[in-house]
C-alpha cells in the first residue's frame, strides 16, 4: 500500500508547518486534485467573515478543487449555541449544520424554490455528499465527499 505523508499548513510560522498559507487568500498553493483527505479541525471559523457569502463558497469550491474526486474533508467547529462560536477573539464566522445543504447538490435542489434560502447555484459549482454530520454540545464536526 503506498502511503503518502501528511501535508501540513498554517499562517503561523512557529509552527513549523509543510506549507506556510493564510487560508483567507485564494486560491490554495496546490494543484487541482491533489489530495484524499482535507482536514481542517478548529479552523474554518477563522476564515472570512459572518455574512461574506462569496467567501463561504470561494473556499468551499476551493477545497473541492484540491480534493480527489471522491476525496473527503473531514472538519470541526464550534457547535451552534456553543459560547465558543463567538467566545473566541479570533473566530471571525459560525459555519451552521444547515449550511452543508448549499454544499450539496441533491440537497438544494430539494430546498431551493420550495423554502426561504437563497439561491446561490450561479457563483458556486462545487458540489459534495454530506457523509456524516454529528453536532454535539461545544463542536460540530462534518465529513464531506467531494463529488466530481
Amino acid at each position: 500500500m503506498d502511503y503518502t505523508p501528511a501535508v501540513t499548513l498554517d499562517l503561523d510560522p512557529t509552527t513549523n508547518p509543510d506549507v506556510l498559507w493564510d487560508l483567507n487568500n485564494l486560491p490554495y498553493p496546490f494543484d487541482s486534485n491533489s489530495f484524499d483527505e482535507i482536514h481542517a479541525y478548529e479552523v474554518l471559523e477563522h476564515c472570512g467573515s459572518q455574512g461574506d457569502w462569496r467567501f463561504f463558497f470561494a473556499q468551499f469550491q476551493e477545497l473541492w478543487r484540491i480534493l480527489k474526486p471522491g476525496g473527503l474533508l473531514v472538519f470541526s467547529v464550534p457547535a451552534p449555541g456553543s459560547i465558543w462560536v463567538w467566545g473566541d477573539p479570533g473566530h471571525t464566522r459560525h459555519i451552521h449544520p444547515a449550511q452543508m445543504t448549499f454544499l450539496s447538490r441533491a440537497a438544494y435542489a430539494t430546498q431551493v424554490g420550495k423554502t426561504a434560502m437563497t439561491d446561490y447555484r450561479h457563483v458556486y459549482s462545487a458540489d459534495f455528499d454530506v457523509v456524516d454530520l454529528n453536532v454535539g454540545p461545544d463542536t460540530f464536526i462534518g465529513v464531506l465527499r467531494g463529488k466530481k
